[in-house]
């Protein structure tokens, strides 16, 4: 086919400027509908994260609440043991302690009846003596 010849030049010439600007007006209009919707998409987007973002730390919350209970709890049960543990303990104690001291309550028993007789067997040589003596006075005398 063969090319048409524009049948007016100077009417081509004036059309081209004005079908630029309509092109540019329109890629104005599209480029700012565009922005616009991307704007409004990030809005969206902004507040889904934020929302997300909520939730998670509602969770954490949530989360570290029942962890501190668990802790509380278990530093409870731990408490309850020592006192338990502590409470056989002292009664161990007390139980060899008493032990002891009936041993050495024996052992002072035993010491003082072992002292006594000493001292019964000392008196009553030192009386035997004296008795000696004054039998010995009396012979010479």
């Amino acid at each position: 086919m063969p090319k048409s010849k524009p049948t007016h030049p100077k009417a081509q010439s004036s059309v081209i400027p004005q079908i630029e600007r309509l092109l540019t007006e329109q890629t104005s209009v599209i480029l700012q509908a565009v922005d616009e919707k991307l704007s409004a998409q990030d809005k969206r987007i902004e507040q889904g994260f934020a929302t997300q973002d909520k939730r998670i730390e509602q969770g954490f919350a949530a989360q570290d609440k029942q962890i501190a209970q668990s802790f509380g709890a278990q530093d409870k049960r731990i408490e309850e043991q020592f006192v338990a543990q502590e409470i056989r303990i002292l009664a161990a104690v007390d139980k060899r302690l008493e032990k002891m001291e009936e041993r050495f309550a024996k052992s002072l028993d035993n010491l003082t009846k072992t002292l006594d007789k000493f001292l019964k067997r000392l008196t009553d040589m030192e009386e035997e003596f004296i008795f000696m003596k004054e039998d010995l006075k009396r012979v010479k005398a």
